[in-house]
């Protein structure tokens, strides 16, 4: 393991962090300069932020084009019947146009209820837990026991909204809202940082195939599943590496599978590879 410290860090190190933010959901929110609105666009995009990259930027898009120069203030004086002009028929993929507009609506109660997603977060937030996992399930929590009745006709939570509020307690690995997660309290990189008092080492790293492939390889997990526990072991994993940052290596490793660097017939590739013979 001492000779795979230098070879994460140096993949850190060269990554193009600028170039990825064109390519990436973290876009969005890096076009606002207020953190109350950097907040709430981070939030909307990481819940959009599964599938292809062209197809959910282009939601996004629309989205943002509607609230205008700023998503918090859009929320503040959130007005259901001009939303239901604006939006039309937009829908991506398990999320219906309710859906959508039954997120915006509840992080529009979120805000005037408790001021910020961060304040939600910080009341669940146990700081003698290694992770974010108290946190992370309250502000859930608190977010589906809004009563969703002005947009669905009743107090209902059909499948397309519940996709965008996935909780660990429920063994998810929130990939979407540990990346979240990652933006607002990591204060390095491309990510914001605007989330103070919570350290780093308390995030999970947010797990895709990409990272779940290549942390096999390297022995971080023998899990199968890639659930909650899959993440949390990942990440501890890679706290050997770095104890106090672990998931700045979530860059590294996740452009390693996304660039098929590692599987998929080119092991030859691998930066890993021929140090550890993986495969």
């Amino acid at each position: 393991m001492k000779k795979l410290k230098p070879i994460l860090e140096r993949l850190y190190s060269d990554y193009d962090f600028q170039g990825r933010i064109a390519n990436d959901p973290i876009e969005f929110p890096h076009r606002f300069s207020d953190s109350r609105d950097i907040e709430i666009g981070a939030f909307i995009s990481s819940c959009f932020a599964y599938g292809k990259v062209e197809l959910f930027k282009s939601v996004l898009e629309k989205l943002f084009n509607i609230m205008g120069s700023s998503p918090y203030q859009f929320l503040a004086d959130f007005d259901t019947k001009k939303l239901r002009k604006k939006i039309g028929n937009l829908k991506y993929r398990f999320n219906e146009t309710e859906d959508i507009i039954c997120l915006l609506y509840v992080l529009s109660v979120v805000i005037k209820k408790y001021g910020s997603i961060e304040s939600v977060f910080k009341k669940h937030f146990n700081p003698t837990e290694p992770t974010i996992f108290s946190g992370l399930k309250g502000m859930v929590d608190s977010f589906l026991k809004i009563d969703t009745a002005p947009i669905y006709g009743e107090n209902t939570k059909p499948s397309g909204f519940l996709q965008f509020l996935p909780s660990p307690q429920n063994g998810s690995a929130c990939k979407r809202m540990n990346l979240f997660m990652r933006w607002m309290i990591r204060d390095r990189d491309i990510d914001f940082g605007i989330w103070k008092g919570i350290p780093k080492d308390r995030l999970v790293i947010p797990l895709d195939t990409h990272i779940a492939r290549i942390s096999r390889c390297l022995g971080f997990t023998k899990r199968s599943g890639q659930d909650w526990k899959m993440a949390v072991e990942i990440t501890e994993a890679l706290k050997r590496f770095d104890a106090v940052d672990p998931v700045k290596y979530d860059f590294a490793l996740c452009h390693q599978g996304i660039s098929k660097a590692c599987g998929l017939g080119k092991c030859g590739d691998c930066p890993f590879d021929a140090q550890f013979k993986l495969h």
